[in-house]
């Protein structure tokens, strides 16, 4: 996964941390997530190539051509991993759709919170460790951690489109855009090499391999049986190392707004207002 994508699942707790309190300020996004889906090592299980071998007359190039075409035209998918980013380990469990809906987990620290877009609004609840952790890193005072975490404690913080921090939480689940950080620079998809074909959830693969000169080495793991979809991506060495699977290509995102009454808008929790 690149490093954009990274950011972009870094955003939650940053833009939230700062929404809550003090509405629209400058940031890059990023987002801390988390799943409690356990993720593999970057080892990819040995396994017996398919016969014939789908990609045999193709260079391994050629194979993460196929792969990025073939994942971007997904209509939705499952996204989990562990990833670390500006040096914080994430953890991500997220369905999304092509539609901008999605729901997942996420995970900062000790904190937890689960996220749900539908309709274009985001709704974000998590436990006190996740907003006391999003909140510290903003620098926010102790005084003011305190009296956000009365007016959200146990509440899902609702975010309309337009509001601060709607559109960076709403790269979230971007489903077209996280897919086309794939794409986002052919030169990442050049001098490849195939590695060991493997096995991912019990679908045989192919693995690709990227070795960079600083120590980096990225390997991608693409299904030789039925569509060649990106299963896995490992990154190994470098700033960013982590392990992200893709699955569920293509099946429901079930996802609803939570009751009203538990939720709170984000207009509400101005200074002085009352929830």
């Amino acid at each position: 996964m690149t490093s954009q994508s990274h950011h972009k699942l870094r955003a939650a707790a940053v833009v939230c941390a700062a929404v809550v309190v003090a509405g629209p300020v400058p940031m890059t996004a990023r987002a801390a997530t988390a799943a409690p889906t356990p993720v593999s090592s970057g080892v990819v299980a040995p396994a017996p190539a398919p016969s014939p071998d789908p990609f045999e007359d193709l260079t391994a190039d050629q194979i993460a051509d196929r792969a990025v075409t073939a994942t971007r035209s997904a209509a939705s998918l499952r996204i989990t991993g562990r990833i670390v980013s500006d040096g914080q380990p994430l953890a991500v469990d997220f369905a999304v759709d092509d539609s901008g809906e999605c729901t997942g987990l996420m995970k900062v620290e000790d904190g937890t919170a689960e996220l749900r877009r539908v309709d274009r609004v985001t709704y974000l609840k998590g436990d006190e460790a996740f907003w006391r952790a999003s909140m510290t890193s903003q620098g926010l005072p102790e005084a003011q951690i305190t009296a956000t975490l009365e007016l959200i404690k146990g509440r899902w913080l609702k975010i309309a489109p337009g509001q601060a921090g709607s559109e960076d939480l709403g790269s979230i689940c971007d489903l077209k855009a996280l897919l086309a950080d794939l794409d986002g620079d052919g030169a990442e998809r050049r001098g490849l090499t195939r590695g060991p074909d493997g096995e991912v959830a019990g679908t045989p693969v192919a693995t690709l391999v990227k070795k960079k000169t600083d120590g980096e080495t990225t390997t991608v793991s693409v299904a030789q049986q039925g569509e060649p979809y990106v299963l896995k991506m490992v990154r190994e060495g470098g700033d960013e190392p982590g392990t992200v699977l893709l699955s569920d290509y293509d099946e429901p995102v079930e996802v609803s707004a939570p009751p009203a009454d538990e939720t709170v808008d984000l207009s509400k929790l101005a200074p002085g207002t009352a929830a």
